[in-house]
């Protein structure tokens, strides 16, 4: 089986016409969301040139000190993504969103590289880069569903939180009701995702590697790591990242801080 069919640089920027239809939507419906739709579009579009532009080296010249450097720099995207659209403040937030991404990813990609592949070189990087890319893309939507459920729901029923605590519950035990409300927004669709998967869906990593040539039955195997790897780095990011950033957000007092922008 030979590799996917090109699509030339012009295909591609015309097939950008198909963006009118939902920036027409948003537009009709007042949504105030069509500039941030383009500024994304175009973000995108950079991003993902200068990146396969990267990319085409990184793979050939192979270096593990350049691939962690690369992972070290996409869990510092995503950090930055995740407080922005969460609306939280970037002095409180960044290190425990960073260190709650950074360790759940590593130990998310380890398991599929070493404990799956049983690579020789489980910093590969044909097979690290674009693992930890879809891992930490999977868990970034969870997470800033988590955190804006969350400590919005802590902020707005800041009374409950301290009746708890003047009943002689603990701080995790005052703040586990919310933690669970959270959970259960941020993970109901990867659950719902992961039971139907196959059935009404080819996932993106399969169809990526029928296109490349590999066949079906391999294709699965490696689909069905990935949507383990998937459900665990998601659900191990969000603890993480709650248990961190609940030392920065509460004082000795249990007095919440000040979190937003």
């Amino acid at each position: 089986m030979n590799g996917a069919q090109d699509i030339s640089y012009w295909t591609m920027f015309a097939g950008y016409a198909f963006f009118a239809i939902p920036f027409l939507i948003l537009a009709y419906f007042k949504t105030g969301l069509v500039k941030d739709s383009v500024i994304a579009v175009v973000r995108m579009t950079v991003q993902l040139l200068l990146v396969g532009f990267y990319l085409e080296y990184l793979f050939k010249y192979d270096n593990t000190a350049l691939n962690i450097a690369w992972f070290f720099a996409m869990t510092l995207v995503a950090t930055f993504e995740i407080i922005k659209r969460s609306e939280l403040n970037i002095k409180r937030f960044a290190l425990p969103v960073f260190i709650g991404m950074f360790i759940s990813m590593s130990f998310s990609v380890l398991f599929f590289t070493f404990a799956m592949l049983q690579l020789s070189n489980i910093f590969e990087a044909r097979y690290f880069i674009p693992i930890a890319g879809m891992l930490m893309g999977n868990s970034l939507k969870n997470i800033i569903v988590a955190m804006n459920s969350y400590y919005g729901c802590v902020r707005k029923n800041i009374n409950s939180f301290r009746w708890y605590l003047a009943n002689g519950a603990t701080r995790r035990e005052a703040l586990a009701p919310f933690m669970r409300d959270a959970m259960r927004k941020a993970f109901n669709p990867l659950i719902s995702t992961t039971a139907v998967m196959g059935l009404i869906s080819l996932p993106g990593m399969m169809t990526g590697q029928i296109l490349g040539g590999s066949s079906p039955s391999v294709a699965i195997k490696y689909q069905i790591v990935l949507m383990i790897s998937f459900f665990s780095s998601a659900i191990l990011s969000v603890v993480l990242t709650f248990l961190l950033s609940d030392r920065y957000v509460f004082n000795e007092f249990d007095n919440m801080k000040e979190i937003g922008r």
